[in-house]
């Protein structure tokens, strides 16, 4: 099974997070590479985003980081749903990332005739940067057990030759959405899960357990040679 760090409560959970992603962004700067993470949305990630500017951010040159996205709100790029724009406000303008290493996945008021439209841009821009490996990837956990925009029992599952995939009927709100595939986001050097409440404990467990589906549990799919599991402990509470 996957390492699983178990914190007392959210707050602790999102400051823990936030000082190990500044050590890690931090030693890949040191090997001479330029970073490349991939962000998730979400209430405990965006609370690891406000954290980071307190967590010794000062060790990280961040204007030599590439940030993507696992998945968006395909709504208006000042849409208070925008994962991008959460990201921007709570962390990303305050550490002065350079906004051309900001990779943001296409707004639906941009120059783009829909969705699929976006997300194939989406992919045609990871492909022109290298197509991966991140360094590391960020995800969150649905109660439901999906990961960035892939959700039980969606054709989405299966698609692993593009980088980045159109959804038009999510079950949460809104239902248009860009996500990347287990294609694009197992090529990682690692991954962390961040998960805290007692509506995510059952998914955390059904995503860790020794058999399941990936149809039924997303969170299965992704697979890479390091996974770490950062939870508090209701989310742990059925392990």
């Amino acid at each position: 099974m996957s390492p699983v760090e178990v914190s007392p409560d959210a707050t602790t959970l999102a400051r823990t997070v936030a000082t190990a992603l500044v050590e890690h962004v931090a030693s890949v700067q040191a090997e001479g590479r330029v970073p490349a993470i991939a962000l998730t949305g979400g209430t405990i990630a965006l609370e690891v985003y406000r954290a980071v500017p307190e967590a010794g951010s000062d060790a990280v040159d961040w204007t030599q980081v590439d940030f993507w996205w696992g998945d968006e709100r395909y709504v208006a790029a000042d849409s208070g749903d925008r994962n991008d724009r959460a990201a921007g406000l709570a962390m990303l303008d305050a550490l002065g990332v350079d906004p051309a290493r900001v990779h943001a996945m296409p707004a639906a008021d941009e120059f783009h005739d829909d969705v699929a439209a976006a997300a194939a841009a989406y992919t045609e821009e990871l492909r022109a940067h290298g197509s991966g490996p991140f360094d590391l990837v960020l995800l969150g956990l649905g109660p439901d057990g999906h990961v960035a925009s892939l959700f039980p029992g969606f054709a989405q599952l299966d698609v692993d030759d593009v980088a980045a995939l159109p959804v038009t009927d999510s079950p949460k709100p809104p239902p248009e959405r860009i996500t990347l595939t287990f294609g694009a986001l197992n090529q990682t050097h690692e991954v962390w899960f961040l998960v805290s409440g007692q509506d995510k404990a059952d998914a955390v467990a059904r995503a860790l357990a020794d058999e399941g589906s990936v149809r039924e549990t997303p969170a299965r799919g992704i697979v890479c040679d390091r996974i770490t599991w950062y939870v508090d402990q209701a989310a742990a509470a059925s392990l």
